[in-house]
């Protein structure tokens, strides 16, 4: 068969700069899989939406289009008019997992949650004729996950993703990983691991998972193989465990991690409490930054606004922190309860949901009212931070106040803190 798969997007530019910023900083670990994954008979062709246009007139048997909530709406019309057209396609990834029947509308069949084990069977089916209006995946055993297909790159420096674990038992009732991955970890082999990143060619290596402190015997077994590798990766991290496990982040600082992305959430106590994130306790984040700092990595610092115990004061005090603790860098969203969420059904039983756009599902529009401030407040707070924490002025003023101007990290800082600004821009703050 002849197979096309497409990740969909709401980018509908498709500029020479929109390929540049996602091929090198942001390439897609979904296509590869998806590649990966399907049996070798068959031909597959691959479209990126996010800096590519649909291809209506492309000539085969199955359409297969990945999305997440925002760009639900995007590929539901992308998947009516390859129906129109007399394709059979078929809908997954994060938002059809969660909302299959909504998704069933715009699809000949759905697959829900992991594919590995699924999209094969589903193949299977159509050829001999009865392929299913739904396809559950089942629980895969991490040691079948199998290398991505990635393509031939171009350049040492791109930006490659890699997964080593899959799953999160801590259950945030705003994420939905713990619906799709489960709330077990599941970790891939280290020797596999291992062997996938000796064939990148890259430099930059981006970790996928969703927290590599999760195991931290796992993560310390494989830094401690990575140390030879010669290979520059961020990846994400909980706090308790950076602050308290110092081996770690000496293995992690010897195999090449140069950035932690990790999940303060907010500088309030009591929100935290609310959220039922326990791995948090806001009086160790100074220090545990600090810490981090030591070893010679940076701290990307990731907040959310909006949580019911949130207050429009919230904002001056999340901006004052950062400066305190020197976080090199941040990231700001809105709350959004994606549904299939504790939280959207939490705020939909309460009432509070005030549009069902999925394309405002975005962690940058406000999509439910807020306890205690305004939905502009929220809005307006967000944004107002968000410019004045990259912008010129306070890029200098942070890179300047280390008590040991280090000129080569001050370079470096700076040329990503600038990226990072125009990223944001790029993505519509």
């Amino acid at each position: 068969m002849k197979i096309l798969f497409i990740l969909a997007h709401t980018n509908m530019k498709h500029t020479v700069f929109d390929e540049f910023v996602y091929t090198y900083y942001y390439p897609s670990l979904t296509l590869e899989q998806l590649v990966a994954i399907t049996p070798n008979e068959h031909d597959v062709d691959v479209i990126d939406g996010r800096y590519q246009k649909i291809d209506y007139e492309w000539n085969g048997d199955v359409v297969g289009i990945s999305c997440n909530t925002v760009s639900a709406n995007i590929a539901y019309e992308i998947a009516d008019e390859f129906r129109r057209r007399g394709k059979t396609v078929v809908l997954g990834g994060w938002h059809p997992s969660l909302q299959p029947i909504e998704a069933k509308q715009h699809a000949d069949s759905v697959v829900i949650g992991e594919a590995e084990i699924s999209w094969p069977q589903l193949l299977k089916d159509y050829e001999n004729g009865k392929m299913k209006p739904f396809y559950q995946s089942k629980t895969v055993d991490p040691k079948d996950i199998p290398c991505p297909k990635r393509k031939k790159q171009k350049h040492s420096l791109v930006f490659t993703p890699i997964q080593a674990t899959r799953g999160c038992p801590y259950g945030c009732k705003f994420c939905p990983v713990y619906k799709l991955e489960g709330q077990k970890l599941r970790a891939r082999p280290v020797e596999q691991v291992v062997e996938e990143i000796k064939t990148i060619s890259s430099k930059q290596l981006f970790f996928v998972d969703n927290s590599l402190t999760i195991n931290p015997g796992y993560t310390k077994k494989l830094f401690y193989e990575m140390k030879e590798l010669n290979k520059k990766f961020t990846c994400y991290g909980n706090i308790n465990v950076l602050g308290g496990d110092d081996e770690l982040l000496k293995l992690a600082a010897e195999a090449g991690c140069n950035l932690w992305l990790i999940g303060f959430e907010s500088v309030s106590q009591e929100t935290i409490d609310d959220i039922g994130k326990t791995t948090n306790k806001v009086k160790e984040y100074e220090n545990t930054v600090k810490k981090i700092h030591d070893y010679g990595m940076m701290v990307q610092g990731l907040f959310v606004f909006g949580f019911d115990k949130d207050t429009p004061e919230i904002f001056d005090k999340t901006l004052n922190a950062i400066y305190q603790w020197r976080i090199d860098k941040a990231g700001f969203a809105i709350l959004t309860p994606f549904p299939g969420t504790t939280l959207y059904e939490q705020l939909e039983k309460e009432g509070r949901i005030i549009t069902k756009n999925w394309m405002k599902y975005n962690l940058k529009n406000v999509v439910y009212k807020p306890k205690n401030m305004t939905v502009e407040q929220l809005f307006n707070g967000t944004n107002k931070l968000l410019n004045e924490f990259y912008s010129m002025s306070n890029l200098i003023r942070r890179n300047i106040q280390d008590e040991k101007i280090n000129f080569k990290r001050f370079i470096n800082r700076t040329l990503s803190e600038i990226s990072s600004r125009e990223l944001y821009k790029i993505l519509g703050y």
